[in-house]
């Protein structure tokens, strides 16, 4: 995926973003305390997430770090309990995904040496793909159309539609037969 890099300095916070990072903030803390079947933590859910497909589900608890806006979630996606979005970068997340407990969806990283700087890279999780417990996807990784990254796998480079990445770093080991899927 190719994908331009965003620089933020987070010592020059405009009080538009702080004040938008307390908002998120206690909309977090509000979904997470509230209970998943209700209207009111659809509610929540919402307005945190402001672009979220109809169909989809997250289940709590979700951790989110400081920009929930730049999250885009397609239609019948399910996220279980336990994910992290650092979504500075931007995340999207495509329809009919599934996303196990304790995934990390990583799209933003500090700067080596000047660690209040942030590099912001956009993660995509293509349609259908399949991402397994506790993995990781790291900045500017594409995941392909129906992939799947095994549990426990960090995601350093773009994995190609159809592909089974496993591992640490995680690295096709199969390809899935495309005629198997009804798109």
């Amino acid at each position: 995926m190719e994908c331009q890099e965003e620089v933020v300095d987070l010592r020059n916070l405009t009080p538009e973003m702080a004040a938008e990072y307390t908002r998120e903030w206690d909309l977090l803390f509000k979904l997470n305390h509230t209970h998943p079947g209700t209207p009111e933590y659809m509610e929540t859910l919402k307005a945190l997430f402001q672009d979220m497909g109809e169909g989809s589900v997250l289940r709590p608890p979700v951790i989110t770090v400081a920009h929930a806006r730049g999250v885009h979630i397609g239609k019948n996606v399910f996220i279980n309990g336990g994910a992290v979005f650092m979504a500075r970068g931007g995340i999207t997340i495509e329809d009919g995904v599934q996303i196990a407990a304790n995934v990390q969806l990583i799209s933003n990283n500090h700067d080596l040496y000047e660690r209040a700087v942030l590099l912001c890279r956009p993660v995509l999780i293509k349609k259908g793909a399949w991402i397994g417990a506790g993995a990781t996807i790291l900045p500017g990784v594409s995941v392909g159309k129906h992939a799947i990254v095994g549990a426990g796998s960090v995601v350093t480079k773009d994995i190609p539609d159809y592909g089974v990445a496993v591992g640490n770093p995680a690295r096709v080991i199969r390809m899935l037969d495309a005629d198997k899927f009804n798109d």
